[in-house]
């Protein structure tokens, strides 16, 4: 018992530098960031209160609507595009051979590349005149279906949103590889006994195993999304006529182009509850007895 008392006392001890500096940077400017939404500021000089001003006019604008309608195309290409395909990569790759190594190393290089970079690569890979993508679909007789990608407001959301998926299955891949590796031998075992074939398997023995891996990874899905910025400001830069633009980018040029610092914290604060509730109606309709 003393020895149990004293070890849970080290990892406290370990774990506050960690916790002061996290509420330090992260915890208190949420709540400094959600308190400055009530202020009219400038960046400089006195802040003038407003009360919910700011926080009624994001409600009011057609911008913001526009923007949270196309992160919830971004939400929707992540969970059903990142976690699909990273679980059946997983599926196939989650053995430690050499040649799965190598796949896996393969599908989570674009993660190492700095997102500014992945944008760059498929803004050129877009472009409607010497872009790989359109250079294809001619060569395969697809002309018709050749554009300016990232111009047209029908098809741009959809198109910024494939660099999205291709950079970040590579996590979740890992991720499920591991909670695959974590499934005890002899519950497959007796899977086998039990004459399980592989469908089978999968559904009522390997899925279930996994379930709470994939919740997590869902949630990081919705936050990523909602936070997502730096490839479309690259590729778009929120437009044309502000169709791709986003929650972030919205905040981004409400704060720091006009200098609205007191609307730019109104906008942040909205996004933290708007992912907030996401997160919570995913993990609701997610929730399974056991």
């Amino acid at each position: 018992m003393a020895t149990t008392k004293r070890l849970k006392g080290f990892l406290l001890i370990a774990l506050i530098p960690s916790l002061l500096i996290y509420t330090t940077f992260v915890i208190l400017p949420i709540f400094w960031s959600a308190y400055y939404g009530f202020f009219e500021w400038r960046g400089m000089g006195s802040a003038k209160y407003l009360g919910l001003a700011n926080y009624i006019e994001v409600a009011q604008d057609p911008i913001f609507w526009r923007a949270l309608k196309n992160n919830f195309i971004i939400i929707a290409a992540s969970v059903f595009g990142q976690v699909p395909i990273a679980l059946v990569l997983a599926l196939i790759l989650y053995k430690n051979s050499f040649v799965h190594r190598f796949v896996r190393s393969a599908v989570f290089m674009p993660m190492v590349l700095s997102t500014v970079v992945v944008g760059l690569i498929w803004g050129y890979m877009y472009h409607p005149q010497f872009g790989v993508v359109n250079f294809v679909l001619e060569k395969i007789g697809l002309e018709s279906w050749t554009r300016a990608w990232l111009s047209d407001p029908k098809v741009n959301m959809y198109a910024v949103s494939v660099p999205i998926i291709w950079n970040f299955i590579g996590p979740y891949l890992i991720i499920f590889i591991a909670s695959l590796q974590n499934i005890p031998s002899e519950i497959n075992d007796a899977a086998k006994l039990d004459g399980a074939v592989a469908h089978k398997k999968l559904f009522y023995v390997t899925l279930p195993m996994i379930w709470n891996t994939i919740k997590v990874v869902i949630v990081l899905c919705i936050s990523g999304s909602l936070k997502a910025f730096d490839q479309v400001f690259v590729m778009t830069g929120g437009g044309p006529a502000q169709t791709t633009e986003l929650l972030a980018t919205y905040m981004y040029n409400n704060t720091f182009n006009v200098y609205r610092y007191g609307y730019g914290s109104a906008i942040s604060t909205m996004i933290i509850i708007i992912s907030l509730l996401l997160i919570l109606a995913s993990q609701a309709a997610m929730k399974r007895k056991d």
